[in-house]
């Protein structure tokens, strides 16, 4: 659908159905607010365009000066939920000074609590059928890089050092699912505390990935370390 532009090239939406507060969230946010709770909420196919906009308090016409559909939302949730974890990755890479293994610990404690924190349980719509076609392709593709991060960082461990090839591919993926796992574990307790699970879940990590028990505690201390600052 095509949307009308000023002479100087802005895209011009219809009016609002009802007026923004002063300080709410843009539109936009808005728009991927509401959708992000019913989706997890009500379910994806049951929730439609005209739905979301009444709730995002647009007319449906203007949701489509935003989004060109529902599949479109659902991406933008999806990507929202690796971006901010393959910063803090590539930020935690560069971070030579530190311990791979710490930089481990902090890669998967501030993954499992992007995934555990918020609002509502946006790691839930990974399991959608729909996610799987084409579409989200970019989604896939961002996720990819995020595990080449968890990866990488275990290949420069002392326990991944010594690993075949195989053997490291199924530690990243084992590493890389624990990680994800917090979105089952919060879809059936919703009231678990998202920090608590995030620590034991960079713990198990760490576990996964053959670090002694013995050197865990001060792999953790080094690991908020990181997180602490501004990486």
């Amino acid at each position: 659908m095509s949307t009308p532009k000023t002479p100087a090239g802005r895209r011009v939406g219809r009016p609002r159905a009802q007026e923004r507060p002063a300080g709410g969230p843009e539109p936009r946010d808005e728009v991927l607010l509401v959708a992000g709770e019913l989706f997890t909420t009500h379910g994806y196919t049951a929730t439609s365009t005209r739905s979301i906009a009444e709730r995002a308090g647009l007319r449906q016409a203007s949701l489509y000066h935003y989004f060109d559909g529902k599949e479109a939302i659902l991406a933008e949730l999806l990507e929202g939920t690796v971006r901010p974890s393959l910063e803090v990755a590539a930020a935690l890479v560069s971070r030579t000074e530190a311990s791979p293994e710490a930089r481990l610990w902090a890669l998967c404690h501030s993954d499992a609590a992007l995934l555990c924190g918020g609002p509502h349980n946006l790691g839930a719509l990974y399991l959608l059928p729909e996610v799987g076609t084409e579409r989200f392709a970019d989604f896939h593709r961002l996720r990819s890089e995020l595990k080449s991060s968890y990866a990488g960082l275990l290949a420069a461990t002392a326990p991944g050092a010594d690993l075949a090839v195989e053997e490291l591919a199924l530690r990243a993926d084992l590493l890389f699912g624990l990680t994800e796992s917090v979105i089952l574990i919060r879809r059936a307790d919703p009231d678990r505390d998202p920090g608590a699970l995030a620590g034991a879940t960079a713990d198990a990590a760490l576990r996964v990935a053959g670090v002694s028990p013995r050197s865990l505690a001060r792999l953790r201390r080094e690991g908020r370390e990181l997180l602490a600052t501004r990486l």
